[in-house]
């Protein structure tokens, strides 16, 4: 069976903000069959964009390109931005008021990773339907 996906792309520079990107975000989201009985997952993957294109706004200096794929079982959203250094969660200090982003897109998330390509990096982050199991918990209980 060929495999059918949608998706949406825009970038957001630096004057635009977060607030534009988790807007066009929510806007895409609307129009997947699923979301409107998924609240907490939705809440999830704007959480997400607004971690992933801050940091590339803040830490990139950049532009964040924010990219949208439904391909049927994974809604990928995916931020590109200029830095090619590959991000490394750590853990942050209690009175730090920044440095978290990673480990709360680790914790909305169904898995994530990053990529260096000439020129930048891509951070994706993926999302399944709550009535569709991760492909890791599904491999964590032998199936």
């Amino acid at each position: 069976m060929p495999v059918r996906a949608v998706g949406w792309a825009r970038s957001f520079p630096v004057s635009l903000g977060v607030r534009e990107a988790r807007r066009w975000c929510l806007a895409h989201l609307e129009t997947l069959p699923w979301t409107g009985g998924a609240p907490d997952t939705v809440h999830s993957v704007l959480l997400t964009v607004s971690e992933l294109v801050t940091n590339a706004h803040v830490h990139a200096h950049s532009s964040a390109r924010l990219v949208l794929t439904w391909d049927g079982c994974c809604l990928h959203v995916s931020v590109a931005d200029d830095d090619p250094e590959l991000p490394a969660p750590r853990p942050a200090s209690t009175r730090a008021s920044s440095g978290r982003g990673l480990a709360i897109v680790d914790a909305v998330a169904d898995g994530w990773d990053a990529h260096a390509f000439h020129g930048g990096k891509t951070i994706t982050a993926c999302f399944h339907p709550p009535d569709e199991p991760s492909p890791l918990a599904r491999e964590a209980r032998g199936s």
